[in-house]
């Protein structure tokens, strides 16, 4: 069971269910053209009405099943399938004997001509259907086609038989190809979405320190903002500057400064780890947290956390050791229905340069 969950994914159980289901009405046609063609079901009402009474009983339980499928217990998932691909093959094998059948029937010339051709309609679309799964679709081929061939042989019909296996062989041939370029194209498919994905992750993280970008806070912003005004609950916002980071970048060089904001970023992701915390650079040297759901005075504790710990930072780059301050302004509340969330930016912004201006090295929360 475990091997059939394996080698049988989600993504390739549900493609076999949406291609397995037109075959459940195309069974009852088909019989129903066999059967009523040329007084045939007259002339054989006992064979004709059990053909009937099989496919369509076994059809009418495969509707069933797909439309009870969705309400069965996930712990039932494997039982679930294997009923699945049990009504595919017994639909096909209830065919397959019941066709073999009518060739061994004489005098119905007519009937035998109309049957074969079904029968190969059937299997080569069976076959196509359900060639994601390889094993299915040569069960498939081996149910519907090998018991008429077996009859062939019986009634001495050897040029048929002959035709009949050949043909199963360049369907099983047609099966691997098919299931071939199918596994082909979900994998390049899988390998398309995984880089998507990276694309994605790529145009949102700023290159240098791996946090997110402004691009994708003004978004997020705009979520958390939404979200907090309908659900009453309280938003923060801090911004960080590095305090004269120029002085830096001029006197340990670039390279110097691009690491210390790497060290900023590390601290950042640290202190603020909620999988709802959202820390991004904003620019530069300015770096932007959104805290939802933030309780009352929890934001202004990690930041004063966040900034005693790069005042007490020590960074050695090469031969030198760099140390850096950081200001920050803090602007919390719950918005309200109408307020625009420039609001928020304003006043965390305006606590920013109030700690800029009061000497730098401090956290400064917007008092309303």
């Amino acid at each position: 069971m475990a091997n059939l969950k394996q080698k049988l994914s989600p993504r390739v159980l549900q493609d076999l269910k949406k291609r397995s289901f037109a075959g459940i009405f195309i069974y009852t046609v088909a019989l129903c053209v066999v059967v009523f063609a040329d007084g045939y079901y007259f002339r054989h009402p006992v064979f004709s009405n059990r053909f009937i009474a099989l496919i369509t009983g076994i059809c009418l339980f495969r509707l069933i099943h797909r439309l009870v499928e969705p309400r069965v217990p996930s712990r039932l998932e494997t039982v679930n399938t294997i009923v699945f691909l049990a009504g595919l093959v017994l639909t096909a094998l209830i065919w397959g004997i019941w066709s073999a059948a009518f060739m061994a029937q004489p005098g119905e010339m007519n009937i035998q001509l109309l049957m074969v051709i079904c029968t190969i309609g059937i299997c080569s679309g069976g076959c196509a259907a359900y060639s994601p799964s390889l094993p299915l679709s040569l069960a498939f081929n081996f149910s519907i086609l090998w018991p008429g061939i077996f009859i062939f042989f019986r009634i001495e019909n050897p040029p048929l038989a002959i035709l009949f296996t050949i043909f199963s062989a360049y369907m099983a041939l047609m099966s691997i190809r098919m299931n071939t370029e199918y596994r082909t194209a979900l994998e390049n498919e899988a390998l398309l979405k995984e880089k998507t994905k990276d694309l994605e992750k790529l145009s949102n993280m700023d290159g240098l320190t791996g946090l997110y970008n402004r691009r994708y806070f003004d978004m997020a912003f705009e979520v958390g903002w939404q979200t907090a005004a309908r659900n009453k609950t309280r938003l923060a916002l801090i911004i960080c500057d590095i305090d004269y980071f120029k002085r830096v970048n001029d006197e340990f060089g670039h390279l110097a400064g691009d690491e210390y904001l790497r060290t900023i970023a590390r601290n950042l992701n640290r202190i603020f780890k909620r999988q709802t915390d959202i820390v991004a650079r904003f620019g530069g040297e300015e770096f932007v947290i959104l805290v939802s759901n933030a309780r009352k005075g929890r934001s202004a504790y990690l930041a004063e956390t966040f900034r005693q710990q790069m005042s007490d930072t020590r960074l050695q780059f090469e031969s030198h050791t760099i140390r850096a301050t950081v200001s920050l302004g803090l602007a919390e509340m719950i918005p309200g229905s109408g307020q625009d969330r420039g609001i928020l930016i304003a006043r965390a912004d305006a606590m920013l340069y109030e700690a800029k201006n009061k000497g730098r090295n401090r956290v400064v929360v917007y008092q309303s």
